[in-house]
């Protein structure tokens, strides 16, 4: 039942990325879906059925705005910070504390860090992640974790826990 509920939501990403109704892009999309499904299907998580709840889907809707959001005023002060004459870096690896329980909420946070520009999750330890700032604002944990995950947290807690 796994097998087919992955090949669903990844044959759904599909037609979302790919956006064409054409016979031959809609038959290599099953045939890659279908042997991505074989090959990594047990890899992602043990209840599939959970991701199409209505309720976590809803959260997931309201997810992509907002990290948008995020990812552009990152994308700002990269920029800020790049193109500013005296070049304000203060490079450093700071660990954060994550309040999810699941792996996969950990994976997409670590993916939601990793993509907004001026930081980069290094690595995952449990419930601490250490993630590479291209402006560290506070190395104390807690102060850390609230800048860089909490944003993201509240969200993905909805949809992953």
């Amino acid at each position: 039942m796994k097998y087919i509920i992955y090949f669903i939501i990844g044959f759904g990403l599909w037609l979302l990325l790919t956006l064409s109704t054409n016979l031959d892009h809609i038959i290599a999309g099953i045939i890659v879906v279908f042997l991505g499904t074989i090959l990594f299907g047990g890899y992602f998580t043990d209840k599939p059925q959970k991701f199409l709840q209505p309720h976590r889907l809803f959260w997931l809707i309201i997810y992509i705005p907002v990290f948008i959001w995020y990812m552009i005023k990152a994308n700002l002060d990269v920029a800020y910070r790049t193109l500013h004459p005296q070049r304000p870096l203060k490079p450093g690896i700071v660990k954060i504390k994550t309040i999810l329980k699941s792996d996969t909420a950990k994976v997409f946070l670590a993916n939601s860090i990793t993509l907004t520009p001026g930081t980069m999750t290094v690595d995952i330890d449990g419930d601490y992640l250490y993630i590479h700032w291209i402006y560290v604002q506070d190395t104390d944990i807690d102060a850390a974790s609230k800048i860089i995950a909490r944003p993201f947290e509240r969200f993905l807690r909805r949809i992953f826990d």
